[in-house]
């Protein structure tokens, strides 16, 4: 009687921000699929209904070349897959709540190039030891979370060797990382291949960087197929986790080679990120090696930085972790990064930050859990097309 109890529950939270956003519209049309998203912050919720969740989702009949992904791929060779990473990614979480924010960027960095291969995972580059490879790239040099990827595979491989792919453990840990942070859990389609190359070149040119103008962000982001609102509710993935005052110093000290701040900075709030991030660096380094960088920075090993729960004014209530606060700081002119607050600059964009920001945060889960499973099928290799590494920093040579 009790499961059925919490059953009913799960089903209501399930489909009511459903029922809403169908009835009130924000921000552009709505895309034509039938989202699900789900508050609930618990595994244990999260496994009692992910198959039911799956399929209130209208998967795309292809998403690029992702239409050979099956909603668990491992049911067979190695049923225990998505829990073992479920659990494994618990135990690390409770010890390093930034894991979360670390593995999101991690994915995102991986997916945004080639598509999810986890080619950013490997140190050589196809066998070749000495060719540069992907976590090499400058915006990858911030990167964290290659070490607990690395546990989850042991254990993975322990349990079924040499089945489960590097690309979907990588994707499989984002959503994970994403619900133990208190956002919308989603559906993850398997069956992803590791590829065998890297891609340093495309790393260093193609990762966008958080001094990008909104017309470079969109223009980057519609290269893979993500439109406007999509783009604006993939960024919202910034409000967790600490972007690193490596990634702020030269808009508030030398921006673009004023040695002044940044004049949009309300003063308030430059006094603020000021405090937070002093100038204790050289801030005339080269633009291209200081700002490069993808934000949502987690590096474990700098406490300095802020999130966009400290850029809100105190005066204003934010409530959870994974909410609307991203936009909320973008409404009042406090984002962060360059690249965050230019989406006030073009109309579209602004228009959709404010939808996302005049409601309770529904409308936004719903979205970004929609974009993120677009964004795990982006660009896949599957069946013959790639391997499954042993190892996720090196390929299969055999």
């Amino acid at each position: 009687m009790r499961s059925c109890i919490i059953n009913l529950w799960i089903v209501v939270a399930l489909f009511v921000p459903v029922l809403l956003s169908l009835r009130s519209r924000r921000g552009e049309t709505q895309i034509q699929t039938t989202p699900s998203s789900s508050s609930a912050a618990s595994f244990s919720d999260s496994s009692s209904f992910s198959v039911k969740l799956a399929n209130t989702f209208q998967f795309n009949q292809r998403i690029r070349d992702g239409s050979n992904l099956e909603y668990d791929f491992y049911k067979d060779t190695c049923p225990q897959a998505e829990g073992i990473v479920r659990s494994a990614l618990t135990r690390i979480y409770f010890d390093h709540r930034d894991v979360a924010p670390a593995l999101l960027r991690l994915f995102f960095h991986d997916c945004f190039i080639q598509g999810c291969d986890a080619s950013l995972l490997l140190d050589e580059n196809d066998g070749n030891s000495n060719s540069s490879v992907e976590k090499q790239a400058v915006p990858n040099q911030t990167l964290r979370g290659f070490d607990k990827i690395d546990l989850i595979k042991e254990e993975v491989e322990q349990a079924c060797p040499g089945v489960v792919s590097c690309a979907d453990i990588v994707s499989l840990a984002a959503r994970d990382s994403v619900l133990l942070a208190g956002g919308p859990f989603y559906p993850v389609l398997t069956g992803r291949r590791d590829n065998h190359q890297s891609f340093f070149e495309e790393a260093t040119a193609q990762i966008p960087r958080p001094d990008d103008n909104v017309t470079r962000t969109l223009h980057l982001f519609n290269l893979r197929g993500f439109n406007a609102r999509e783009t604006v509710s993939l960024l919202g993935g910034h409000n967790i986790g600490k972007i690193g005052c490596d990634f702020i110093l030269q808009r508030l000290y030398n921006f673009q080679d004023t040695r002044q701040p940044d004049p949009s900075i309300p003063p308030d709030f430059l006094r603020q990120m000021r405090l937070n991030c002093p100038n204790n660096s050289n801030t005339n380094t080269n633009k291209d090696e200081f700002m490069t960088s993808k934000p949502m920075s987690s590096d474990v090993q700098s406490k300095s930085g802020m999130s966009y729960m400290q850029a809100l004014s105190t005066s204003v209530s934010s409530g959870s972790t994974f909410d609307t606060h991203y936009y909320q700081s973008l409404l009042r002119g406090r984002g962060l990064l360059f690249a965050d607050q230019q989406l006030m600059a073009e109309d579209k964009t602004a228009k959709l930050v404010s939808a996302y920001a005049s409601d309770d945060g529904s409308t936004f889960r719903m979205d970004f859990a929609r974009v993120m499973l677009k964004m795990s099928n982006l660009d896949v290799l599957t069946g013959l097309q790639g391997q499954v590494r042993l190892n996720c920093s090196r390929p299969v040579t055999s």
